[in-house]
């Protein structure tokens, strides 16, 4: 990652519970490591995928404390900050750039839905302003599907001009292809980061800055060989090859709820049942379907 865009594979990182369902830090330093080991380029920690809306606010700091205080380094770490209240959102984000992580991912104020164009401006720009800080850097995340609240180019467009060097991506999850090419196009330099897996490769043809995606827990080696390799036509099969690996595995991740699908896989893979736990509302996977999942 550069100092001032997020560019490369960062990886949508789960987040391990332990048995009371509170966040289990040493199992989840240790994946963090892990994916950075695989050859991710960084952790986006407490995300959709991380179950972050599930967690407090004393929790997510500690989580993300845990992560710095166990060696991870800070311009690694892209960690979720944007949650329904500006306060909250401001102190979360603070509190980041106060462990040295300057980048952080923004969800908008998402409780009330269809909120104008030019109120999401300005819950940006009042956080921005609270801050007041900058070295702050921001990724915007769009995810209409969940938050109900898209992150529109008349947004971003007003954002870069009002605070140029703060607002220098955007996670796009919405899986709207067209949306990120222009993106791309409309932007020159703003880092439009994928937020499904299989579409790296494509995004990267078209002049993309990486992505932030959930399958990533599972494929990062892959994702990481696509993203140095999408535009070199000696590496076309190696490639070609990654990214079937790469579509297969979020597609049997895919089959059954994905953030519990993803952990049955990730206990498989590292031998450690603990990381089949979710934090109510989502549940784990039933024994039935983690078998069907497991024999897929």
């Amino acid at each position: 990652m550069s100092s001032l865009h997020p560019t490369g594979v960062y990886s949508a990182a789960l987040t391990s519970l332990d048995e009371g369902l509170n966040p289990d830090l040493p199992v989840f330093v240790e994946h963090a490591k892990r994916l950075l080991a695989q050859g991710c380029d960084g952790i986006a920690l407490l995300g959709t995928t991380g179950e972050a809306n599930s967690f407090s606010t004393d929790e997510r700091k500690a989580i993300l404390e845990a992560a710095v205080q166990g060696g991870i380094e800070p311009a690694r770490l892209l960690p979720g900050t944007g949650v329904v209240a500006i306060p909250e959102t401001v102190a979360l984000t603070k509190h980041a750039l106060s462990l040295g992580v300057n980048t952080v991912v923004m969800l908008p104020p998402f409780y009330y839905k269809a909120p104008s164009e030019a109120g999401v401006i300005a819950a940006y720009s009042e956080i921005v302003e609270r801050i007041g800080d900058s070295n702050l850097r921001v990724v915007l995340y769009h995810i209409p599907q969940m938050s109900a609240v898209p992150v529109t180019a008349p947004i971003i467009e007003a954002l870069l001009k009002r605070y140029p060097g703060t607002f220098t991506g955007i996670k796009d999850s919405a899986g709207d292809f067209a949306n990120m090419e222009m993106l791309v196009d409309r932007f020159p330099g703003f880092a439009v980061l994928a937020g499904a897996d299989p579409l790296l490769l494509p995004l990267m043809r078209k002049g993309g800055a990486g992505c932030i995606t959930a399958t990533s827990n599972l494929v990062a080696a892959d994702l990481a060989f696509i993203y140095r390799h999408a535009n070199d036509p000696a590496r076309a099969a190696e490639v070609e090859a990654a990214q079937a690996r790469v579509v297969a595995k979020r597609n049997q991740a895919s089959r059954f709820a994905q953030m519990a699908s993803l952990k049955v896989l990730l206990a498989k893979e590292t031998g450690h049942q603990g990381w089949t736990r979710l934090r109510p509302p989502l549940v784990p996977l039933t024994t039935e379907e983690s078998a069907q999942l497991l024999a897929a």
